[in-house]
């Protein structure tokens, strides 16, 4: 017995095949910090890093808070006004699914830290917003 192929199977083939090469690939994949390491230097806190599993994306978006505060050479942090948050953020160009980064944030305590005191860091958090991963140092 000799079957015969429908006539709307064909449409529905060749209709599936466009929908897959027109369909955008996919922009990343499995993105990750493979290294994250941070510097400072009077009020400037310095984030550098590589990311990878980037996929084929042009570019991500890297992303540092972090919380400074005044520590008096007893480790005491004085006053609550010398704590605040601060950010910065760099569009990083990416190639070959790999992108190296480096974002530098700028405290601008109100009131500054006297010269008895220091400046600290904490809470360092790095996000990659274009991929949505985060890593805290």
């Amino acid at each position: 017995m000799r079957r015969r192929h429908s006539a709307f199977l064909l449409p529905a083939g060749v209709a599936l095949g466009l929908v897959g090469f027109l369909a955008p690939a996919a922009q990343a994949g499995s993105a990750h910090f493979v290294t994250v390491s941070a510097s400072t230097s009077g009020n400037t806190l310095t984030v550098t890093g590589k990311e990878a599993g980037l996929g084929n994306l042009d570019q991500v978006r890297i992303e540092v808070t972090a919380d400074a505060q005044c520590v008096n050479k007893g480790g005491n942090k004085p006053q609550a006004d010398n704590k605040q948050s601060f950010g910065a953020g760099e569009d990083v160009p990416a190639q070959n699914g790999k992108a190296n980064f480096s974002v530098t944030v700028t405290a601008n305590l109100q009131p500054d830290c006297t010269k008895s005191m220091k400046l600290v860091w904490s809470n360092i958090v790095v996000t990659d917003v274009t991929n949505g991963v985060s890593t805290t140092l």
